[in-house]
């Protein structure tokens, strides 16, 4: 079973990875997609600060501290275009999610004793527990480094041309 302790030692190192992945992209890097269905790094970036702000720190706060009150609504998906993501400016995103993480790892460390047991229902929804809103979060940093390592992929693969990546190995 997961720990705050434990969940703030992956997300500070999952946010350094994040750093690392976007540091060296130029504005147009940023703003690249691979096709139509895909995010940019930037909108990656801009997801992960609404993220942070938005829905998980949120949603454990209310579901150890006051479980009768509201989720508030989230869209991830409609945020990306409601938002104008693509076209912010990809160090200040940056910063704000590092930023963000910051706060949350201090908040977590006020949780040493948290409840993660603690559940509540939800709408059409199975029951969640703090825990698994802190696993998730986890399991949430990580599937977006995915995505940032395989649209870096999708950059170097692309810019080889006309010479192919090929020898590296099987993607």
């Amino acid at each position: 079973m997961i720990t705050s302790t434990e969940a703030s030692a992956r997300l500070a190192a999952t946010a350094a990875g994040i750093g690392a992945l976007i540091s060296d992209l130029s504005a147009d890097q940023a703003r690249w997609r691979p096709d139509a269905d895909s995010w940019s790094a930037l909108e990656v970036i801009c997801h992960l600060v609404d993220e942070e702000r938005e829905d998980f720190r949120q949603r454990i706060d209310l579901t150890l501290h006051r479980p009768d009150a509201p989720f508030p609504p989230i869209a991830p998906q409609k945020w990306v275009t409601e938002r104008g993501y693509n076209t912010r400016d990809l160090r200040e995103m940056a910063a704000q999610f590092q930023a963000e993480r910051v706060q949350s790892l201090a908040w977590l460390a006020t949780l040493a004793d948290a409840d993660w047991t603690r559940a509540r229902s939800r709408p059409n929804s199975p029951e969640m527990h703090a825990g698994d809103f802190l696993a998730s979060w986890v399991a949430h940093d990580l599937l977006h480094l995915r995505q940032l390592i395989e649209l870096r992929y999708a950059l170097a693969r692309n810019a080889s041309s006309p010479y192919s990546v090929d020898y590296a190995g099987e993607w």
